[in-house]
């Protein structure tokens, strides 16, 4: 989009060459008017194909220079100069006016980039937190890239910077993974340690009650411990391997837990009700984002900016909408189960009271064949803490439904984003963005 313009008018019935020329930092417009007699060919030809495209040029000694504000309401010119072409004057003043409010958004973007700057050249090691700001930070400036709100010379200003904290960032990020490594080797190595001397007590058959509790222990120790990914795999498939030693020894090659109504319905609870955690957590992650964009308004220096934000805000409403459906589904779901869960608890409780009476009435030191022993109640207490019971197993019944909405959402907020990158990111930003996924 060219910011100069050079024509030929008339002035008091003389006529003249007109330059004019953008101000954008000042959003102001220069205007240089040169008689007749001093417009030679050569200068004309100088300003059209030299100053125009942005190429400094002397100026004759004659000429007169005027500055007039950029507004919408006013014309350019004033009333004394005449020109050939009024379109393009029309023209220039809607495309300049919307020159000076991307100026302006380049121009915020620029001092927040430097106060990342600043952030990122004073830290002494990797933080996450500042990677996702400065994450945040591109994914902002590329949705003003997608809608073309940026020029193509600013966008690629940006993206040069934004790139270089990427890469002092990654840099530290590198040195920190190197220590974390390093460290969760060290803890798995702990562990394996534990877990040899556990299965050594095992094949001894010496105290599996003991021996079961304390790997329960060490499954809690496990959780809270920070490990890598295959680090964390090895050591959960040594501590699943004891927990089934531990019941094939107490109970048989082939043991398997045989999960109650009561025990299904918790599962599916269970995982129901992290389901509806997650769903509301991002939900609070909208609403926050509205407050984000509604201050921006207010702080907003330009009608478009002001505009652009509030587009944005209309998306997000509909978002939190469609997520609130969902979240009073998963309510409903949550109440039904908790009335599901009470009705199974309630016939258990029946039938032990009946099978009780049963015993009491027959006057037999023997249990009925259908009751429980006490080994067999210690079992189910037990079996709870087991590592048999995998995440994946914890889940399998209740985020089939429940988790698939939540990610369904997740997949339409990143829509946008996705097509921005195909147009406009280098590989470089959309490789850091996938390293730190990983």
């Amino acid at each position: 989009m060219k910011t100069r313009l050079v024509l030929w008018g008339t002035e008091a019935d003389e006529r003249v060459l007109v330059a004019i020329a953008l101000n954008a930092r000042e959003n102001k417009v220069d205007i240089w008017t040169f008689p007749e007699e001093v417009a030679t060919e050569t200068l004309y030809n100088r300003l059209l194909n030299e100053w125009r495209l942005g190429r400094d040029i002397p100026f004759p000694n004659v000429f007169v220079q005027i500055e007039r504000p950029l507004t919408l309401s006013e014309p350019i010119l004033p009333e004394s100069i005449k020109v050939e072409r009024g379109d393009l004057i029309q023209r220039a003043q809607t495309e300049w006016h919307f020159v000076v409010l991307s100026a302006k958004l380049f121009d915020s973007y620029q001092e927040e980039l430097a106060f990342l700057r600043e952030k990122i050249d004073n830290l002494g090691e990797y933080d996450r937190v500042v990677w996702e700001e400065l994450k945040g930070f591109w994914e902002k400036v590329q949705s003003q890239i997608h809608d073309k709100n940026l020029f193509r010379d600013h966008a690629r200003k940006l993206k040069d910077m934004t790139n270089e904290l990427f890469s002092k960032l990654k840099t530290l990020r590198r040195s920190y993974e190197d220590e974390f490594r390093n460290t969760s080797r060290e803890r798995a190595k702990a562990f394996f340690d534990q877990l040899e001397q556990i299965e050594e007590r095992i094949e001894q058959d010496l105290g599996l009650q003991p021996l079961f509790e304390e790997l329960k222990k060490l499954q809690k120790k496990f959780k809270d411990t920070r490990l890598t990914r295959d680090d964390r795999s090895k050591v959960w498939n040594r501590l699943d391997k004891a927990f089934k030693q531990v019941k094939e020894k107490r109970y048989g090659p082939g043991y398997k837990k045989e999960y109650s109504p009561v025990d299904r319905l918790q599962r599916r609870y269970d995982g129901l009700i992290a389901a509806i955690g997650k769903m509301e957590k991002s939900i609070g992650r909208d609403k926050r984002e509205i407050e984000f964009q509604d201050k921006r308004i207010e702080e907003s220096e330009g009608q478009l900016e002001a505009q652009i934000r509030q587009a944005k805000l209309k998306m997000i409403d509909e978002r939190i909408r469609s997520k609130e459906a969902k979240l009073a589904e998963m309510m409903k779901t949550k109440e039904e189960l908790e009335a599901r869960m009470q009705a199974e608890k309630q016939k258990a409780q029946e039938a032990q009271a009946s099978q009780e009476k049963a015993t009491a009435e027959s006057g037999s030191g023997e249990k009925p064949s259908g009751d429980t022993s006490d080994d067999q109640k210690q079992t189910k207490s037990e079996d709870t803490g087991g590592a048999t019971s995998s995440p994946e197993d914890a889940r399998e019944e209740s985020l089939a439904g429940a988790i698939a909405a939540t990610v369904g959402e997740s997949l339409g907020d990143v829509a946008d984003t996705v097509r921005a990158v195909a147009e406009v990111v280098s590989d470089k930003i959309a490789e850091a963005f996938k390293d730190e996924e990983e």
